[in-house]
């Protein structure tokens, strides 16, 4: 399979499996992911429902991305704002399905699950290079463009920005957020030094 084709592939499934993985989280009810806290606490400040606040911050979040380092607007930059909801809405109804009024111990596992996979699909996306989620976009430009500090940490601290907001204005925070919180920048870091860079690129030939 040629790179270019690798790429393409790499970021239809990220977006997809990602989108999936919000179903799974959804399912969990343990806590919402960052981004989502936050925006529902500034929903929540100016009166305001989700999804109108999540296109307002979207638009926001995608300009400075333009003016700041556009090549992170690409194709999955799309396919995320017209899959990912999709994605997430069929896989919780299936698991509505399959698991209509699931245990303490079934929540707990579709939140590691889901935690764990779309940290794999996150890195898919980012590796494949054809665009990312204006949210996702912060974190990757302030380690790679600005050099601030090492990915794993940017995006660390942008998580727990997103929480401390959503928590002051009332957003559901349950141990999943501080849990994405935590592990997200970290594990989507080591998927893409052992997963998918060697995947794009080939493994790196021992001396």
């Amino acid at each position: 399979m040629s790179q270019k084709n690798k790429r393409l592939a790499m970021a239809f499934l990220g977006v997809i499996i990602t989108g999936f993985c919000v179903g799974i989280i959804q399912k969990g009810s343990l806590g919402t992911d960052p981004f989502t806290c936050f925006v529902t606490g500034l929903a929540n400040l100016f009166g305001s429902t989700y999804s109108r606040f999540y296109l307002i911050i979207m638009a926001v979040i995608l300009v400075g991305v333009f003016v700041l380092e556009k090549h992170y607007i690409g194709i999955a930059t799309l396919l995320n704002l017209f899959f990912t909801g999709v994605a997430a809405d069929f896989m919780r109804g299936l698991l509505n399905f399959v698991f209509p009024e699931p245990s303490m111990a079934i929540r707990t596992l579709l939140l590691v699950l889901g935690v764990l996979i779309s940290c794999f699909s996150a890195s898919l996306y980012f590796t494949a290079d054809l665009g990312v989620s204006g949210y996702d976009a912060v974190s990757l430009i302030a380690a790679n463009k600005y050099k601030l500090l090492p990915f794993r940490i940017c995006r660390i601290l942008s998580d727990f920005s997103c929480v401390i907001v959503g928590f002051i204005f009332h957003a559901n925070v349950g141990v999943g957020t501080v849990i994405t919180a935590l592990f997200m920048g970290p594990v989507i870091q080591w998927f893409n030094t052992h997963v998918s860079e060697p995947f794009l690129y080939g493994a790196p030939q021992d001396k």
